[in-house]
């Protein structure tokens, strides 16, 4: 039986949930420009409060370090505005003039969104300009960890979407989560969409549900280091990454694996660099305190430092210490450090040419990183060509840093704090997830292979301005694009027709019969001449 706190979980959520649909109803008549305006408003915001947020989230949780969440939040704000804010999402999104298809965007609803304790104010932000650039709701389900960082985060990029003239009840964020809650929120008749990013539980759950979900998968990424590769940056890359935010990020480096005519070079480097290589009882020490029996990470070492670690497992570090490294031989549940492990701790493997790098990179991705990320450091590019080809990733990153690199922070992936890993990691999208993905495409086509050809049959697209009277001749008309956009905008939020009082036919000898809602067919036949112009 549900406890009290379930029980008030639950009924949270259906009130957010009917408010966030009520409120799209509304969003749907906005045009571009008024929401693009909310967008920015509420990235503008969320940027400004970057470092309070991030204070929060490090008080909160525990996890990482405040000035990399501050960046984090900065990337989730302002960062993902500009990649999002050219992008059309309202009426005519696109029109092929040669196949006379032309694309309309419509929102899906409300999205559900699972916030991870690890990236929560950021993830927040993140979810909520993308959702909202597609003129949808958005309710939020917080990790219990992290619900007033959460929800303070939530309140500052609602504030900002009101003062823009956003509907009221856009933005929402559970203040009582709980587990029933959550399922609630995923599987309520009024949920479109589930943004997932959190534990493979909770993934696992919202591909359960019954509605349409955006999961990612863990990452485990291994990160090869050729021997042809500029080796200081190489390592660099890697063990900078191992340390952002101590290592939360699902994109981050888990295990580095070397070619063994650079290892000398590459461990020297390492070391110079904070990195202290763990070895004999130590790394066991070090694998019991991370890891359960049955393989099951420690949440009391995620997103803590080095020498944190290494004092809880009983292991002298120098107070430098920036990563920990444990050279391992194999991959599987024999080898706990082989798993992904959210924190400074890098695996470390010596293969002895690129293909045995390769089967080793194979390994580590199919052992709990399958479809997520890997990085290649090296300057030959037959065997770049070789590792994109053959490794079971979605992201296949040249010469870069994987902590950042993967979100689109040090090339021009998509930013994205959700990555999906394509159906080898059991993900219908491989793609850094976006706005993009968060509205439906209409599609108006006309014909271009008839199958009936009657003679006396005009195709539409072929009428001239001949056609029109000198009446019509003389009023002014919308572009093809503006009458479509008035449509949906006039459309947004109709009462269905079952809905609606019976009204008396006008049998007026001027009334004109009209077509879907509220168009005549005159003004069809005048939409169409204006689109053959074009």
């Amino acid at each position: 039986m549900a406890s009290y706190k379930d029980l008030i979980s639950i009924e949270e959520v259906r009130e957010l949930v009917q408010q966030a649909y009520e409120a799209v109803q509304e969003f749907k008549a906005f045009n571009q420009e008024r929401v693009d305006k909310i967008v920015k408003a509420m990235a503008e915001a969320a940027y400004e409060a970057s470092e309070k947020l991030a204070k929060m989230a490090h008080e909160e949780t525990g996890f990482g370090k405040i000035e990399d969440k501050i960046k984090k939040n900065q990337f989730a704000s302002m960062r993902v505005w500009e990649s999002i804010k050219d992008l059309k999402t309202v009426g005519v999104i696109n029109q092929d003039k040669e196949k006379k298809i032309i694309e309309i965007g419509e929102p899906m609803g409300v999205v559900a969104a699972l916030i991870p304790s690890t990236n929560p104010t950021s993830t927040m932000i993140f979810k909520t300009l993308i959702s909202i650039k597609g003129r949808n709701a958005i309710v939020a389900s917080p990790h219990p960890k992290s619900v007033l960082c959460t929800l303070e985060a939530t309140k500052i990029l609602r504030e900002a979407a009101d003062a823009a003239g956003a509907p009221k009840g856009l933005i929402h964020c559970m203040s009582n989560p709980t587990i029933e809650g959550t399922n609630e929120l995923m599987k309520h008749k009024l949920t479109a969409v589930i943004l997932a990013t959190g534990s493979s539980a909770m993934v696992k759950a919202a591909y359960s549900s019954g509605k349409p979900a955006y999961g990612v998968g863990p990452g485990n990424v291994p990160a090869f280091i050729e021997r042809t590769a500029n080796i200081r940056k190489a390592v660099a890359d890697i063990l900078s990454g191992k340390q952002f935010d101590n290592g939360v990020l699902c994109s981050t480096e888990s295990a580095l694996v070397c070619d063994a005519p650079i290892k000398e070079q590459v461990v020297a480097e390492c070391k110079r660099l904070g990195g202290y290589f763990v070895e004999g009882e130590d790394k066991q020490k070090l694998a019991r305190l991370m890891f359960t029996p049955k393989g099951e990470l420690n949440p009391a070492v995620v997103g803590k430092s080095a020498v944190f670690i290494a004092e809880q497992a009983g292991i002298k570090v120098p107070s430098d210490t920036k990563v920990l490294i444990a050279e391992l031989a194999k991959v599987g549940p024999d080898e706990p450090l082989s798993h992904e492990k959210l924190s400074p701790v890098l695996s470390f493997y010596t293969e002895m040419n690129w293909r045995d790098a390769c089967h080793r990179c194979i390994e580590l991705l199919e052992f709990g990183g399958l479809g997520h990320t890997m990085v290649i450091h090296s300057r030959d590019e037959d065997i770049i060509m070789k590792f994109a080809m053959e490794k079971p990733a979605s992201r296949i990153l040249v010469n870069t840093q994987s902590a950042l690199g993967a979100i689109g922070g040090t090339n021009e992936l998509l930013p994205s704090l959700t990555l999906g890993p394509g159906t080898l990691g059991g993900s219908i999208i491989s793609e850094n997830v976006s706005a993009k993905h968060l509205i439906n495409i209409k599609r108006l086509v006309f014909e271009t292979r008839p199958v009936n050809k009657i003679d006396d049959a005009s195709p539409v697209f072929i009428e001239t301005q001949k056609s029109l009277t000198p009446d019509q001749k003389e009023k002014p008309t919308r572009s093809w694009i503006e009458e479509i956009e008035a449509r949906l905008r006039e459309g947004a939020g109709n009462i269905p027709v079952w809905k609606k009082p019976q009204e008396q036919p006008d049998k007026s000898e001027s009334s004109q019969r009209i077509l879907g809602s509220g168009i005549t067919e005159e003004e069809v036949e005048r939409i169409i001449r204006e689109f053959s112009k074009r």
